[in-house]
């Protein structure tokens, strides 16, 4: 009895599972995942998308904003929407500021409209804030419920093709002509060939599941252009550069103008239905749906998004919104919220490497750009194509968004069409009051402003 008493204290006590500060915030136990598990699917979202890092700052510097204080507002605002995401909605879902967003952020809104970036940043601070408020209420279901799906691939297959067309256009691949509009660049250029080289690197490394193959593309091209003398090896580390030139930078009662309203619906629209279809898909692979259908804290994941984008706004970057790549953590066994801290946390870690960024060349993420936007092109295959009042208007919406160089007057044209070939056809039950309103306010546009 004596020596079964004394094995028994000489047994360690277990802590029980709930007990310790990242159980409690997680529920680790709860989602069949350890701390071990987050911070390997943390590592791996972050891998698959810290080509933003790079890619976000060249785009804005296009638009006129200091490249240095771009790259800072690129990463805090990606890591302060990765925390929000974590601490609050528990999800292992990482946020940056969003691929097509910041194009037509740039090249529409302030190269093509004139506007300074200033007020452009007042736009998407106006959008992110309509956001909140629609995430905030019951409006958010019924708008997203009020616009057809095959509208809603179609803006992200537009986005995708506008992305193509800038980074075709910026690589060189593809220049103006005055004959015939476009015409094929100097392949045998440094420049198109190398982001030529890019992309295919990146679309061969992808296919064979090459961990980081957008990054490891990116970064070896720029290796290229710096042993062939067309890049300055500027270093590595450094401490951050100043974020007072886009801190509150905005230009809110500039935005406040009759003709950014297209501008305003186009950011809220696309990063709306971009999120909501990100977080839906990474969902059913996080095992966060339940048996009833329902998705666990999706409320709270849409409200960390838009609130992210408000913030973004007031750091000086286009739209936050959540990352379709953080399925690749998700794979890696990410199911918490740890995901995305981690994923924060290196965002925070990546400031501290300027030098790197400021020397990555513009083909070298012109090949990012192109690889991206033909993977946004595949929302294409959900539209039922035998349906013609369906396909022509997301056709319209598709084609038109590069061929006018503006994500906004394309969505429009989309919606003006869908709601004349549904009227018009005897199916304006599909019509949604929404619908009516908005093609409304595209036609006043067009005719007045």
């Amino acid at each position: 009895m004596e020596s079964t008493k004394q094995e028994q204290q000489s047994i360690p006590l277990v802590r029980p599972a709930g007990t310790g500060l990242l159980e409690r915030l997680f529920k680790l136990s709860l989602h069949g995942t350890t701390v071990k598990t987050e911070l390997a699917a943390g590592l791996t979202t972050f891998i698959t998308m810290a080509y933003i890092i790079f890619v976000n700052p060249n785009i804005m510097a296009d638009a006129g904003v200091d490249h240095g204080a771009a790259f800072v507002a690129t990463c805090l605002a990606a890591a302060l929407g990765c925390f929000l995401m974590g601490l609050y909605a528990n999800w292992p879902v990482g946020l940056a500021p969003g691929m097509g967003l910041n194009a037509f952020f740039t090249y529409t809104v302030v190269q093509t409209m004139g506007y300074s970036w200033q007020i452009a940043l007042g736009a998407v601070f106006i959008s992110g804030v309509l956001f909140m408020v629609l995430t905030f209420s019951r409006i958010r279901e019924w708008l997203l419920n009020s616009i057809p799906s095959s509208l809603r691939f179609a803006m992200g297959a537009g986005v995708g093709l506008f992305l193509g067309l800038i980074g075709l256009k910026t690589a060189g691949i593809v220049v103006a002509h005055p004959a015939t509009l476009l015409h094929i660049g100097d392949l045998t250029a440094p420049g198109p060939l190398l982001a030529a080289i890019c992309f295919l690197m990146i679309a061969v490394l992808e296919y064979r599941r090459v961990f980081g193959a957008i990054l490891i593309s990116i970064l070896t091209v720029t290796l290229a252009g710096v042993a062939l003398g067309l890049v300055k090896f500027g270093g590595v580390f450094s401490m951050p550069p100043s974020l007072a030139p886009t801190f509150m930078a905005m230009d809110i009662t500039g935005a406040f103008d009759v003709t950014m309203i297209s501008v305003i619906l186009a950011f809220l629209f696309v990063h709306m239905f971009d999120t909501a279809g990100t977080l839906m898909g990474v969902a059913q692979r996080a095992h966060l749906v339940k048996e009833d259908g329902r998705i666990e804290n999706l409320s709270k994941a849409m409200k960390a998004d838009s609130a992210s984008s408000v913030l973004g706004g007031v750091l000086g970057v286009p739209p936050v919104t959540s990352y379709v790549e953080s399925a690749a953590g998700v794979a890696a066994g990410g199911r918490t919220g740890l995901t995305a801290v981690v994923v924060g946390a290196l965002f925070v870690a990546a400031m501290f490497f300027a030098p790197l960024a400021g020397m990555i060349p513009a083909y070298a993420t012109a090949g990012a750009l192109i690889y991206v936007a033909m993977l946004m092109m595949g929302g294409m295959a959900h539209i039922d194509w035998n349906e013609h009042t369906e396909t022509i208007p997301a056709i319209v919406t598709v084609i038109m968004m590069p061929l006018t160089f503006s994500v906004a007057d394309g969505i429009a044209m989309g919606f003006i069409t869908y709601v004349v070939m549904k009227l018009f056809t005897g199916k304006h039950k599909d019509i949604s009051s929404s619908l009516y309103a908005l093609c409304a306010i595209f036609v006043a546009k067009f005719i007045f402003l």
